[in-house]
């Protein structure tokens, strides 16, 4: 495995950290962050979203027959994580990221005109409604929303929980469950649903990392027959390979932020005068910078080898659940230490590093946290 960047690829990152540093200035998050409901914050992160798209960065993953730049999964890490560092106002990212794969492999060439060029440009918001329900489980069991089949098409009911930017979306991709026989992931299937049909209730949650997610019910939802992506019943292979995919992105923009969180932290302790000297000199806090930087770059390359895996169409689940597991332990470790060494001042708002704890709260329980992966850790090793 060479985990290196070429010279291509470490000259796109210069690109991304240039752009971002034009488009997003130091301080840009101050207030709007802290309200992500208001209507100037949505029409940033929108306008922002498609300068993004414009420039083919979006869909660089995909085929260039669908408007990408026929890149991997791998290079498309390179992005991912610099926009996590800059805490990028992007809406509806997991569109293009994990959504536009799924429907490039798995949907008719009719939904793929209809739907595509949007989400490459960043002008249709696809939101990813398989998050989890009332049962807050990530495994096929927790899906109970229905999908009765109805005139040729389906009536959905149901809720969904943390479902991001849910209010703004175009298209809802859901995964219901349209079967009873055989196990757990047997009979679901995932619809391509209308952000603003009838019978849809979004409601904004109030969470730590103050974003936007919103629980979504469905009240006998309709929808053609035309909604359905892949076959029916046969929904779960899909969404498995889409969860694995969008896991890992998760854990790349854990290490982004456990990276900030370093690098404020080690700033911090060179300039931080007491007693007479930095507080850097002191063995203390040297030592837990030592510890800093060994789960950052362990964070880094756990989570590299996952995603080379899946970039080279190598089974990866127990790598991807490792890299979960100790990437949310790490990243949770770091910000501990990054706050014990700025003291009372990094809880406020005046400093951003409490902004970037929250996002990676978030990220610790997103996609099963480190308990739920070590389980499948333990199952991959016969255990």
């Amino acid at each position: 495995m060479d985990f290196s960047w070429s010279r291509e690829e470490e000259a796109f990152r210069q690109d991304i950290r240039a752009f971002l540093k034009a488009e997003l200035p130091q301080g840009w998050n101050d207030t709007l962050v802290l309200d992500k409901e208001s209507e100037e914050y949505i029409a940033l992160a929108k306008g922002f979203t498609q300068k993004v798209g414009a420039k083919g960065w979006l869909a660089a993953h995909w085929p260039q027959e669908y408007g990408g730049l026929g890149w991997s999964f791998w290079q498309y890490f390179i992005m991912n994580e610099e926009m996590a560092i800059a805490d990028a106002p992007l809406i509806g990212l997991n569109g293009p990221k994990f959504l536009g794969p799924t429907i490039i492999h798995y949907s008719t060439e009719a939904q793929r005109q209809r739907h595509l060029p949007g989400i490459a440009k960043g002008t249709t918001l696809w939101v990813q409604g398989y998050s989890t329900e009332p049962s807050v489980s990530f495994a096929p069991s927790g899906i109970s929303v229905r999908a009765a089949a109805r005139n040729g098409g389906f009536v959905i009911d149901g809720t969904k929980l943390f479902v991001a930017n849910a209010q703004t979306a175009d298209t809802l991709l859901v995964a219901v469950r349209t079967g009873d026989t055989g196990g757990p992931d047997s009979g679901i299937s995932l619809l391509l649903v209308p952000g603003k049909a009838p019978g849809i209730d979004k409601t904004p949650l109030q969470t730590i990392a103050a974003d936007r997610q919103f629980e979504v019910e469905f009240r006998h939802v309709e929808v053609g027959a035309g909604a359905l992506l892949g076959e029916l019943h046969q929904g779960w292979p899909l969404l498995k390979k889409t969860l694995d995919h969008a896991t890992v992105a998760k854990c790349s923009e854990m290490v982004g932020m456990a990276q900030v969180a370093f690098d404020m932290a080690v700033d911090y302790a060179k300039n931080r005068v007491q007693f007479g000297r930095p507080i850097g000199s002191f063995q203390a806090i040297k030592h837990k910078c030592a510890d800093m930087v060994i789960d950052v770059d362990g964070s880094r390359f756990i989570t590299y080898r996952a995603a080379w895996c899946l970039a080279h169409g190598i089974e990866a689940s127990k790598e991807i659940a490792m890299a979960k597991a100790w990437t949310s332990d790490a990243c949770r470790r770091v910000y501990a230490a990054a706050h014990q060494i700025h003291g009372g001042i990094g809880f406020t708002k005046e400093y951003d590093l409490q902004l970037y704890f929250r996002r990676a709260k978030q990220g610790e329980v997103m996609y099963g946290d480190a308990d739920l992966h070590r389980e499948v850790v333990a199952q991959a090793i016969g255990l």
